[in-house]
């Protein structure tokens, strides 16, 4: 081969090439981002439109529905859901996967440009973002202290905190949840105002025009040019009582006459805890794109600093890490990577029995690893679980090029060739069959790069690291490996008979192989006597792992123990933040005394969409290595406790784990009438009780929430002069409150002056319904107008939110699964689901984890055909045939029975892992049915053998490598197996589908190939004979001789 004879002849040049790589693979490897998972771009955005006061129908009606008919229309668009809440409407519009996130976001802002004069004019403008399906929290912090009030606390870290945070390298957003932020309070007395006759929007509009500080120009004196300013803010709070608003009756009304102004706080919205105790937490983001554990040390490295800044008797700790899992899951696949590594020269050395040679084989792994860090850089992909566990998996076949030149090198210099000769000549002979098996393995990793889907953006950065890696295992077996052996004399292999010790023992052990060896020959002859029974043996084996698969259950991915998880809860739809942290304490009390738990931090009302009835608890568990009990005995400890807290509807789940839903379980109730489909929901979810393991049932839209409607009668408001923004302004100040100016504070820093009733008037409806509106009286003044002549009021219930998918109302209910596969509980809930009787119109379906399950199973799929097509076109083209790659092709259904009894043994689940498994099988076991059918071939062309005596032959001599590279594959494969370390449940699942079926698959192709070889080669002669005679009788009946 050019390779091989050009690296022996030129040494050094072999040599430097793989410095080259080496060099280059180091270098990569210090420029790659670590992350948890790979970084996926989905196009995906939302469109959040506020529309303060708005019920949730209204938002619906109004807001959602005409942004989702105009996204609708943009080319690329798979899903288009709405989310209606009180007072926001928020659109997510899901592309399909190859459309650019940039282009489909401007055609989306296009569209609702388009739309705009039809949204009602109380919104804000839309506001269109990506959706970052990783935009969690990678640090959450909380600040205490028990010396400062909270409203001093805030103030510390508003001022002297925050900025720090938001100025770390890497860092997107912080957030704020908790405390209590200064603000102006002017409660204005509706009494006073009306006994003055001025309404609440003079207070605004005095507040506005003499709380000023304007520039004013610039005046010059004796040369010297001064700015000039007025200054009509207040210095002190207590000085606004005193700001005139208004002229009445020729005199002037100052604020303190009609309001009452006090140097306070926001309104509460928001809540923390850390272990039950007042906190404010900061919830720390990081840009997209940046180095997930680098911005936690940065976080961490800034977190000292302003420790020691900070006031004696206030504490910052950190409550939340989202790196830890990462480290611990990338160390812990690194250290399986190594072991594996170990494990396989081990197995290398057992059969060979000589550390040169053992040197010159594993030196492949190494150099393969290293340089996959080149494509990893060059493709921008990052060091995370998928790519090292690639790498690992890939342990045992980065050796197997290698092992297969060298042992077939060995094999010739025990024939009595010298170094140089043996390794040009081993190589060469064994070279285009290890091509083959090599091209074969990229057959079935380069589909699974290029799946569609989901699946297929993570496993991406798996197919192609992989495939990069055993090109270059190739690549060193071909140069460097025949240039060591034709240099580097190894005195072992003339050593037989001469060894002590270990490698004495290694010898009476190969001396055994080699007469198990021979053994193997009279198996083959017995099998190639009885090809019926074996081809009958074969094909029973085969049913019986396809039955034995149907017995498996079906989930989409393993859960993991991460000793980390969360509980969102809510409480009654109407309750207030007040409400709901009594029912967050009545959670911590419930909880308290459970010994994994190592501290808790709770929030209320926090995130985008957080309300004052959210709430979140997470939970920090002990290390795994320190409790008894695992993460889901604790979870299920949880869950019984919290069933016994009333007033709270609540949902355990992961905590940092892309998903399209928080539960697993998801079914969506279509239709038009609210109505029907809640008592269909309600329906569903009693049924669904009835199954164990379905747990946390909960359903959208299942608690009505009390809303006063007051409705504008627009012929009594026209001849008042009243038009329906007068009273929606009035009512938003009041009620709502409304921040119209700033106070400048002691640094100079702005504080929001709020105007809005006290609270014992905001509470009270029949209150609000007293309040009277001005509005111009035509005359240059204004006029009060009682609101309730130009308005009725009506008490209704309304939905805390209307959901909608493809323009279509939805009703989803949904559940956590308590050790219940999802596709098992999928197949549970449809049966139960037809004892509902729905109106025409009306459909169930599944999404979330049980669609993206569906969906990824069938890509799949596909790239399980595809790759045994790939295969099957190599071994032709390997071959020179179309007939004989069957004899191989026939065996590869007999690795399902060996991967289905080790998921059975091991109590695993087909998931998108075990498939991912059984593609890699379909190149593993080619690999070695390509080396016994190819030396057979070369036997009887080269030597002239027969048949029957080169099929024995071949495999008398290729048992060895056969058994070698399996063990490897094996062995290498073996810590990945155990599924110790953090995050190992998830991953072993492969591992434990690899090795079942290569074990079974190669004791079976041993035997089954070579049958099935003599039986395609007898299909091809009897083709041949039969064309032949076809061509004589043509030719005779032509006259053509």
């Amino acid at each position: 081969m050019i390779l091989s004879d050009l690296s022996i002849k030129r040494p050094i040049f072999a040599a430097v090439m793989m410095l080259v790589l080496v060099t280059l693979g180091i270098f990569s490897y210090r420029r790659l981002s670590v992350e948890m998972y790979p970084n996926v771009e989905f196009p995906v955005i939302s469109i959040v439109t506020k529309y303060p006061g708005a019920s949730p129908e209204t938002v619906e009606r109004e807001v959602s529905k005409r942004i989702e008919e105009a996204v609708n229309q943009i080319a690329g668009v798979k899903h288009v859901f709405s989310y209606s809440r009180e007072s926001v409407s928020t659109v997510v519009v899901q592309f399909r996967l190859e459309e650019r996130i940039n282009e489909v976001s401007q055609e989306a802002r296009a569209k609702i440009n388009s739309v705009r004069g039809e949204l009602p004019t109380g919104i804000e403008d839309p506001v269109i973002q990506k959706i970052d399906f990783n935009a969690l929290p990678v640090v959450s912090l909380a600040l205490q202290s028990g010396s400062l009030s909270q409203r001093e606390l805030t103030t510390l870290m508003d001022k002297r905190i925050r900025k720090r945070f938001e100025g770390v390298a890497g860092v997107g957003k912080v957030e704020v949840v908790g405390g209590a932020k200064r603000e102006v309070s002017v409660h204005v007395d509706p009494v006073r105002l009306e006994s003055l006759g001025l309404g609440v929007n003079d207070v605004v509009a005095g507040l506005q025009s003499e709380n000023v500080n304007t520039p004013l120009g610039r005046i010059t004196r004796g040369g010297v040019e001064y700015p000039l300013r007025i200054e009509g803010k207040p210095d002190r709070v207590a000085d606004y009582r005193a700001m005139v608003i208004a002229q009445k009756g020729g005199r002037p009304v100052t604020l303190g006459e009609v309001a009452t102004v006090t140097d306070g706080v926001e309104e509460r919205r928001t809540l923390a805890l850390v272990n039950g105790a007042p906190a404010i937490g900061i919830d720390i983001y990081k840009q997209s794109g940046a180095n997930q554990v680098e911005v936690v040390d940065n976080v961490r490295k800034t977190m000292e600093k302003v420790r020691r800044e900070l006031p004696p008797g206030v504490e910052l700790s950190l409550v939340r890490d989202g790196s830890i899992m990462t480290r611990q899951s990338l160390a812990d696949v690194e250290e399986t990577l190594v072991v594996g590594g170990i494990l396989t020269i081990i197995i290398v050395f057992l059969f060979i029995n000589s550390w040169r040679s053992t040197v010159i084989t594993g030196v492949t792994l190494p150099i393969s690893v290293i340089s996959a860090f080149i494509v990893m850089n060059a493709m921008g992909m990052t060091l995370n679980v998928m790519t090292l566990m690639a790498l690992s998996l890939a342990i045992g076949l980065l050796i197997d090029d290698a092992i297969v030149v060298r042992e077939n090198i060995v094999r010739h210099l025990e024939m009595g060739k010298d170094h140089m000769e043996a390794s040009r000549f081993g190589t060469s002979e064994i070279g285009l069959a290890v091509f083959a098996t090599t091209m074969s393995i990229l057959a079935v990793f380069v589909p699974v790069a290029f799946m569609k889907g989901i699946v297929g953006r993570f496993f991406f950065p798996f197919g192609i690291t992989v495939s990069f890696a055993v090109l270059v295992s190739l690549f060193v077996s071909f140069t460097l490996d025949p240039m060591l052996s034709s240099r580097w004399h190894d005195p072992a292999i003339h050593a037989h008979g001469k060894r002590k010790g270990l490698a004495r023992w290694l010898e009476t052990f190969n001396d055994w192989f080699d007469r198990s060896a021979d053994r193997y020959r009279l198996a083959i002859a017995w099998a190639l006597d009885h090809r019926k029974t074996v081809v009958a043996t074969a094909g029973i084996t085969f049913f019986l792992g396809l039955a034995l698969m149907g017995t498996l259950e079906s989930s989409f991915m393993v859960d993991e123990d991460t000793s980390e998880f969360q509980v969102s809860f809510k409480s009654a739809p109407e309750a207030s933040i007040s409400e709901t942290e009594d029912r967050l304490n009545r959670v911590l009390a419930a909880l308290k005394g459970i010994p994994e738990i190592d501290h808790s931090y709770a929030t209320i009302g926090a995130g985008d969409s957080g309300t004052v009835r959210d709430g979140l608890l997470y939970m920090k568990l002990k290390e795994k290595s320190a409790r008894n009990r695992s993460q889901f005995e604790i979870e299920r400890l949880v869950r019984e406790r919290l069933r016994q807290v009333a007033g709270i509807t609540f949902s355990i789940e992961k905590v940092g784990v892309i998903a399209s839903t928080a539960k697993p379980l998801n079914v969506d109730l279509k239709g038009d009438d609210i109505a029907l489909l809640k008592k269909y929901a309600a329906q569903l979810k009693e049924l669904m009780y009835t199954i164990p393991g379905i747990v946390d049932i909960s359903a959208t839209l299942e608690h009505d929430i009390p809303e006063y409607r007051l409705r504008v009668d627009r012929e009594k408001a026209l001849s008042a002069g009243v038009s329906s923004n007068d009273v929606v302004m009035s009512l938003s100040r009041l009620v709502g409150g409304e921040a119209v100016t700033t106070y400048e504070d002691e640094d100079g820093d702005a504080v929001d002056v709020r105007v809005r009733l006290p609270e014992g008037l905001r509470e009270n409806p029949a209150q609000v319904r007293d309040l009277k509106i001005s509005v111009p009286d035509g005359a240059g003044g204004t006029k009060l107008i009682p609101l309730a002549s130009v308005s009725t009021e009506t008490v209704a219930a309304t939905p805390t939110e209307v959901n909608r998918r493809d323009q279509s109302r939805l009703v989803t209910v949904s559940a956590n699964l308590d050790r219940l596969p999802i596709g098992t509980a999928v197949k549970k809930v449809e049966g139960v689901s037809k004892k509902i009787t729905m109106e025409p119109g009306y459909s169930i379906n599944f999404s979330g984890e049980a669609e993206d399950m569906a969906e990824s199973f069938g890509y799949m799929g596909e790239s399980l055909m595809l790759a045994v097509v790939f295969v099957f076109l190599i071994l032709a083209a390997q071959f020179e045939s179309f007939f004989e790659p069957l004899a191989i092709m026939l065996s590869l259904p007999l690795s399902i029975v060996g991967m289905a009894g080790m998921l059975k043994l091991t109590g695993d689940t087909i998931n998108i892992m075990v498939l991912i498994g059984l593609i890699m099988l379909m190149g593993l076991v080619t690999k070695n049915a390509i080396l016994l059918v190819d030396y057979a071939k070369v036997l009887r062309r080269r030597d002239g053998l027969p048949r029957r005596e080169a099929i024995i032959e071949a495999g008398r001599t290729r048992l060895r490598p056969i058994v070698m590279t399996t063990l490897a594959m094996i062995f290498g494969m073996l810590p990945l197996f155990l599924g110790i370390g953090a995050g190992g449940e998830g991953r072993a699942p492969m591992a434990r589908a690899v090795i079942g079926g290569l074990i079974t698959s190669s004791l079976l192709t041993l035997i089954v190939v070579p049958v099935m070889y003599t039986y395609m080669d007898d299909l091809a002669l009897w083709l041949r004979r039969k064309w032949r005679g076809e061509e004589q009788r043509s030719n005779g009946g032509t006259g053509i001789s």
